[in-house]
Formats: structure tokens, sequence, C-alpha cells
């Protein structure tokens, strides 16, 4: 039996990226849900506006893992397909969605679909990032966001099967907007090993930072990603020493 899919983004200030966003899903996605931060200052809901078939939610934050599920519960379709304002679904993807619809396939209750990341303008297809595989098609019955405060995803019930083709994830289209994201997550990260009971010495400022790179850039062939692979080898270590220098700092303050 032939099924319709709703599909999930949330954003904010995403101007730059929520028309290229939207576009890209018009042939195979049957219900958008746009969720936009209330405190958005550009016009994301201006550009969403004027395509058909999506339906723009204004709400404060609650969260990434909170908001992701308020735009579950706003959707009228069994299956939800969650996609980040700064990704596009491929032609090649697309076709398989429609194809997927039409099958009325019901042996899994999710499906992973790899991403293709652009890192400063260049697709990284080593140093770990690619396939980098993420559970993006589900039944909203059998599937809800975890709490994580940061790299949210899902907790499924039942099997896990894999689509064939690629999402594109314009990650991060140049330094500024990565270490505006950089402080951000650093800080989510530190405050949820915080709220686990961790805690950091110093092998975690030296030894994780220096291993990652090692890992990123050696192991998983990040010299093949050119100086973009360099960059974000270098990049990701001191997100890494970041994370646990903030955990040092809440741990400090907050036991006093």
């Amino acid at each position: 039996m032939p099924r319709n899919i709703s599909s999930i983004i949330i954003a904010k200030n995403e101007a730059k990226n929520i028309g290229r966003c939207i576009e890209s899903q018009l042939n195979c996605i049957d219900e958008i849900i746009l969720v936009v931060d209330s405190q958005t200052t550009d016009n994301t809901a201006e550009i969403a506006g004027k395509f058909k078939n999506v339906k723009i939610e204004i709400t404060d934050w609650k969260g990434y893992s909170a908001t992701k599920q308020f735009a579950v519960e706003k959707a009228t379709n069994d299956w939800i397909f969650w996609i980040d304002a700064d990704e596009e679904v491929t032609p090649e993807l697309c076709d398989e969605l429609n194809e997927w619809k039409k099958s009325g396939e019901e042996k899994f209750s999710a499906y992973k679909v790899a991403r293709r990341a652009f890192f400063l303008g260049r697709w990284i297809k080593h140093s770990g990032w690619y396939p980098g595989r993420v559970t993006r098609l589900f039944n909203k019955d059998k599937a809800r966001f975890n709490d994580n405060q940061v790299h949210e995803g899902l907790q499924v019930e039942g099997a896990i099967g894999n689509l064939k083709n690629d999402l594109n994830h314009y990650t991060d289209p140049d330094i500024e907007h990565y270490y505006e994201k950089f402080n951000r997550y650093t800080t989510l990260a530190a405050e949820e090993m915080f709220k686990a009971g961790k805690t950091s010495g110093l092998s975690d400022l030296i030894i994780r930072p220096l291993f990652l790179f090692f890992k990123m850039y050696i192991l998983k062939k990040g010299f093949l990603d050119g100086k973009e692979g360099f960059m974000l080898a270098v990049f990701s270590s001191n997100y890494v020493f970041t994370k646990y220098a903030k955990l040092t700092e809440i741990n400090k303050t907050r036991k006093k």
C-alpha cells in the first residue's frame, strides 16, 4: 500500500539554507514541517512560506531533541524524514524515497542514510566522516528522539535498514560559521558530561585531542582530503580539548 512521508526541519536564522533544503524535497516529500525558533531574526519563515506543502510553526527553543519531537507531533503522516536546514536531498535519494513509498515495504521501523558532508566547500570523503550513516526515515510510532543535549538521535523499536543514496550536508561553509557552532556545542557537550558525573584530568586535555588528530588525519586518511582535511583534524582536536577544558571549569566552579 502506498505511503506518504512528512519531513521535519528545525531552524534558526537559516535564510541562506532553507530554500535549498525545501526545494530538494518537493518531488518526494508530501508534507514539510518547519519549526522556526522564535528568536530568529532573518527571513527564514518568509522564504519557506513561498513553497507549497510547508507548514510553519514558530515556537520558543526547547532544545534540539524536544524541538524535533515537537515537529514530529505536528506531522500528519506516520513516516517521518528528519532533515536539517543545512542539508539537501539528492535527486538519487529523492527517487529512492518515491520508490520506497510505492513499495509498501514494512520490514524496518527506520532507515539510515549516508551523508556527504561538505567542509569549507569540499566533500570530506575520508577523515572518518563518510559515509557517517544516520537514522533519518522512521515510523513515528516506533521511534523517539533521545534526551542528548548535543548530537541528538533516535531511539528506535525494531530493525533499522539502510537507504542506498546520500544526503548532502553543507556543514561548515566557512571558518566563522564553524566557530559560531563550536562554542555552543562544546558548552552543551561539557554540560552533558557534567550531568553524567564525569570529570576531566590532564590526560583528557593532552592525550584525547592528540589521539583524535592522529585518528582522523592518519588512520582515517584525512590527508587525502587536502588542506581541508588537515584543518578539520586540527579543529576537531581543538573541539575535544575545549570540551574537556570546559568540563574542568564546570567541575571547579560548581563544586565549591
